[in-house]
């Protein structure tokens, strides 16, 4: 256990010299084909997190130590680019842009929707059973005055009143709430 110890100390050892002496140009070479500095930054880290994982590394000598490292940052860059390629990045400007160019998409339409929404809910909710199914089955099930007629068994022209008188007191209980747009 104790030899384990002592060679994964002696290999962590290895990986910080060789990070401080081919970093800096490891990165620099990462920088050359990576848009942003950030992504640079993570794949050297991949490069070096595969290091410390090599069991070979530590068996090879200064000058493959250094071609394994770089064949190993090249072959990460190339899987960048591969990732890339299947699932194409966009700035995040350009997707927010893109996203609201419909106002009726932008967060606050849709919030003021919604409160719009609640509004009528509160005013339906205070009609009677009769006069809330009928705007149901007109306004959410899309019947018209016929088709309800036959379903409540009553004429078409109560109906039609039926429904006016409905909608002027909808009308007017917004008009008395000061809500009416």
């Amino acid at each position: 256990m104790q030899l384990l110890k002592h060679s994964s100390l002696s290999n962590h050892s290895l990986i910080a010299e060789l990070y401080l002496q081919y970093g800096p140009a490891l990165l620099m070479y990462i920088r050359r084909y990576v848009p942003s500095r950030e992504d640079a930054e993570d794949l050297l880290l991949e490069v070096f997190l595969a290091a410390l994982e090599s069991d070979i590394l530590s068996s090879l000598d200064e000058r493959r130590q250094k071609s394994w490292l770089w064949s190993v940052a090249h072959n990460k860059v190339i899987d960048l680019h591969r990732r890339f390629k299947r699932r194409p990045a966009a700035p995040l400007e350009e997707v927010e842009e893109a996203l609201y160019d419909d106002d009726l998409l932008a967060p606050e339409a849709v919030t003021l929707r919604h409160e719009t929404h609640d509004v009528l809910r509160a005013h339906v909710s205070s009609l009677s059973e009769q006069q809330q199914k009928l705007l149901s089955l007109r306004f959410a099930h899309g019947l018209h005055c016929s088709e309800i007629a036959r379903l409540l068994n009553k004429s078409d022209s109560a109906i039609r009143v039926m429904l006016s008188r409905t909608l002027n007191l909808l009308r007017n209980t917004y008009k008395e709430s000061g809500e009416e747009k």
